[in-house]
């Protein structure tokens, strides 16, 4: 048979994976396939010939255009990452009558309509296993493996630089400062951790999650979002002491069409599996209505995990193109693009969940009384408290009952006026229940 032949766009870190698994496996996957995978030619500016990758002058282009428009190519991957020239060069290569893979959530989180549609149109493939959990298969398992089942709710570890700090913060009590340093010069996390730290990374993945669990589609924007830099050693310990580990949590359940989506740093029970994940390793929790509980783990981001993705979409395609398929179906994401609509969103201040909440107050009689009166008033009761020393000022820590996020935003803004509260309260949103 004729080679399935592959232009490389982008050969970075996970690009030069790609290169290296299309090289050291070579025999194994000509045995799989029954043909050879063939790197006709990689687009990379900064690239150079390099000998130990195989990369030769005659492979290498500074043009990505014009290798996408090739007729000799067969399967277009996409590495670039970012929106351009990434939609552009992805939409050229279906006009083209090429199948593509990415790893490219941003792109398909914000713009995945015009992919989506596009890939349809045309009758091409689009492999994304690679865009959330990096080397975790969590969108083939969603998309094929549970397909038989409804799905309740998911909850994703889904940040590996997150996870990292957070983990890292806990088992060595160094601060977020120091730990974000460290990972930036191990190269655990970017020079700008921006995307990561402040959890819009995870929002992206979370809403391709939602689709592939729920059939809906779902905006990054449409998820409300908040990052880990404002967690502290202190939270850690108190979070501890109540038998809860911090996580940054991507949550999304199905309330009989409703979708709740949120992405913030969350306690979790110590003794849940997701509180075990630690270092970069990614982890997506999901709740079925006939199967239960099930866990999906492994590394999320680096070279080879996600280069394992990458290829295993190559493959898939390859696979269905020597089986002489003309055109892929529309089920990229579960479900044909065209009968998948608009997610109906549950708004945050109607979400429900228990509350760790610390105060910083002046050590006097009564002070206690009036921030539960406060609370009281609002209808949030406390289910536990953690008693302090004697000081000045002292931390009031507790947690809560079930509440509303409205009623304990409005009850947080009246007690932070209060002249005994020297400081902006702290709150997690705690899961107990998952």
């Amino acid at each position: 048979m004729k080679p399935i032949r592959i232009g490389l766009l982008g050969c970075g870190t996970v690009g030069g994976g790609v290169v290296k698994l299309l090289r050291r496996h070579a025999a194994m996957l000509s045995a799989r396939l029954g043909t050879r995978l063939e790197l006709a030619g990689v687009a990379d500016r900064s690239l150079t010939p390099d000998r130990a990758l195989g990369l030769t002058s005659d492979l290498i282009t500074r043009d990505a255009a014009a290798l996408v428009a090739r007729p000799d190519i067969d399967v277009v991957v996409e590495l670039f990452g970012g929106i351009e020239p990434a939609r552009s060069l992805i939409l050229k290569a279906f006009e083209t009558g090429k199948d593509v893979v990415t790893a490219n959530k941003a792109l398909l989180s914000q713009h995945g309509d015009r992919i989506f549609k596009a890939a349809a149109r045309r009758g091409r493939f689009i492999g994304l296993e690679a865009s959330v959990g990096g080397g975790v298969p969590i969108i083939r398992t969603l998309r094929e493996a549970l397909v038989g089942d409804r799905q309740r709710a998911v909850y994703g570890i889904v940040n590996g630089t997150c996870n990292y700090i957070l983990s890292t913060m806990a088992e060595s009590g160094a601060d977020f400062a120091d730990v974000l340093a460290h990972a930036q010069r191990s190269g655990l996390a970017e020079a700008d951790p921006t995307l990561d730290i402040d959890g819009h990374d995870a929002a992206h993945k979370l809403s391709l999650l939602v689709t592939l669990a729920f059939g809906v589609l779902l905006k990054p924007n449409q998820v409300h979002t908040e990052g880990i830099s404002r967690i502290t050693l202190q939270d850690i310990a108190y979070a501890r002491e109540f038998g809860f580990t911090v996580k940054l949590l991507a949550i999304a359940k199905n309330e009989d069409g409703t979708i709740e989506a949120r992405v913030h740093p969350t306690m979790v029970p110590s003794r849940h599996p997701l509180a075990s994940v630690s270092g970069a390793y990614n982890a997506i929790y999901i709740q079925g209505e006939a199967l239960g509980s099930t866990m999906y783990l492994g590394l999320g981001a680096g070279e080879m995990p996600t280069a394992t993705a990458v290829v295993a979409d190559i493959v898939e395609i390859a696979r269905m193109r020597l089986a002489g398929a003309t055109e892929a179906s529309d089920h990229a994401l579960g479900y044909p693009y065209s009968a998948l609509k608009a997610a109906r969103i549950k708004p945050m201040e109607r979400v429900a969940c228990q509350y760790y909440l610390r105060f910083m107050a002046e050590d006097k009689p009564g002070v206690l009384g009036r921030i539960a009166s406060v609370l009281g008033r609002y209808r949030i009761s406390i289910a536990s408290m953690i008693q302090q020393e004697r000081a000045p000022q002292v931390p009031v820590v507790m947690r809560t009952h079930e509440a509303r996020e409205h009623d304990l935003m409005v009850a947080l803004t009246e007690i932070r006026r209060r002249k005994f509260v020297t400081a902006a309260p702290v709150f997690i949103r705690i899961e107990e229940q998952l």
